[in-house]
């Protein structure tokens, strides 16, 4: 994945003047439509990643391109002391499809996330119960192999030692337990504890599902202990695993939800909605101030366009296909594993599906199928992650799964 193995200008230039985060694939795409893309020199490839899940409905999908056009020519920003359209048409969409909450709009899944952790200490402060710490209650309590983003406060939920190391000291106030484990949980829970932030299906810890009874469990303690349930959907939500939203697979609502990635459409889009438990702690009339605010966060481009992607949803019926697709996706690699011994497990909802590995060879894996045409992700050093966008054609997920299971055998 060298930048020197290429000698596209694009790249040569990206080294001289960019900072170099990210270990880049040596290839510029120039060109998407659907679930394909192009690049530089010509070459196609069939994306099954959608950008980290964020280009959920593909590349250039004729209505987002149309609505996003459409309130370009007409509004950009006015900033948030003004009400728009735009703004509105999706909050109500994510009550709709949800529990009924308030939204909060921002740039990212990890801002999304911030705000979260700022709402459920401002609700520890007005509800301190029994607390005796100076502080009263503010402890959040996250899983291992979690990731809620990079920001120093999301950083501390993060259960991901890569993603801390050199920035010590951390901010205070956060734990890591085990994912799917209940009585982990129930040790941290003294009188700080505030929150819970958990995802319904972990993302960047190589797609795990907990048991059925792991959410319902965690919303039964929050009620016991007057605790914020957040959900963090930035990998799960808008449809991908064939529900609006992950935490509908379990029966149960939480009091927080965080929205990243595919809300957006490939556009930076975050969302916190709140429900009425705790969504007057960012009510400026009832606080008496400002407690948190962005200035290009729910900008009316981005906001057309995410509102647009709930309608594209509705009417292609597209939470029903990933659904379908998914089960689809999965049956075949169940049984490609039973004869594979490179397979160790299968797992996922709808069309986010983690293929476990036996060896920690993802990334050769991943990168041999980008050689032959075909764009997946490696995780967890032994984890190969499929999140296509949910209009994938079952002839492209044929092509890709061919190519996955070849390179497997091979």
């Amino acid at each position: 994945m060298s930048d020197t193995q290429t000698s596209d200008p694009v790249i040569a230039r990206h080294d001289q003047y960019m900072t170099l985060n990210y270990p880049r694939f040596a290839i510029t795409m120039v060109e998407g439509s659907g679930c394909r893309l192009t690049d530089a020199e010509g070459n196609g490839y069939l994306d099954l990643f959608s950008g980290f899940g964020a280009g959920i409905l593909g590349h250039c999908h004729a209505d987002l391109v149309a609505a996003g056009t459409k309130q370009m020519n007409k509004l950009w920003h006015v900033g948030n002391l003004l009400h728009t359209k735009p703004q509105t048409r999706l909050a109500e969409h994510i009550a709709e499809k949800g529990f009924g909450g308030r939204s909060f709009f921002s740039h990212s899944g990890a801002d999304a996330n911030e705000a979260a952790v700022k709402l459920a200490r401002l609700y520890g402060k007005q509800n301190p119960g029994n607390a005796t710490h100076a502080f009263g209650r503010f402890k959040v309590i996250s899983t291992t192999r979690s990731f809620h983003g990079r920001s120093f406060a999301t950083m501390g939920a993060t259960g991901n030692e890569a993603v801390r190391r050199g920035f010590e000291p951390l901010l205070p106030g956060f734990v890591n337990v085990p994912y799917n484990d209940l009585a982990a949980v129930e040790a941290e829970l003294d009188e700080t504890a505030i929150a819970i932030i958990v995802e319904p299906i972990q993302g960047e810890g190589g797609v795990h599902v907990p048991d059925e009874t792991y959410l319902p469990k965690l919303r039964k303690l929050c009620d016991e202990r007057d605790l914020l349930l957040v959900c963090d959907e930035v990998w799960t939500g808008c449809g991908r695993t064939g529900k609006y939203f992950a935490y509908q697979h379990f029966g149960v609502e939480p009091d927080v939800m965080t929205l990243g990635k595919a809300v957006g459409c490939g556009l930076p889009v975050g969302v916190m909605c709140a429900g009425p438990k705790a969504a007057d702690c960012f009510d400026t009339a009832k606080m008496g101030r400002v407690t948190h605010a962005t200035t290009l966060g729910g900008n009316c481009v981005s906001m057309a366009v995410a509102a647009r992607l709930f309608e594209v949803l509705d009417s292609d019926n597209l939470i029903e296909r990933a659904a379908l697709a998914g089960e689809q996706v999965k049956s075949r690699l169940l049984a490609f594993a039973e004869k594979a011994d490179a397979v160790a497990e299968v797992r996922g909802k709808g069309l986010f599906i983690g293929v476990e590995l036996a060896e920690p060879i993802a990334a050769d894996v991943v990168q041999t199928c980008l050689e032959r045409g075909v764009l997946l992700n490696a995780t967890q050093g032994n984890v190969v992650r499929l999140a296509p966008p949910l209009i994938v054609t079952d002839e492209e997920l044929d092509e890709g799964l061919s190519v996955l299971e070849g390179v497997l055998t091979g």
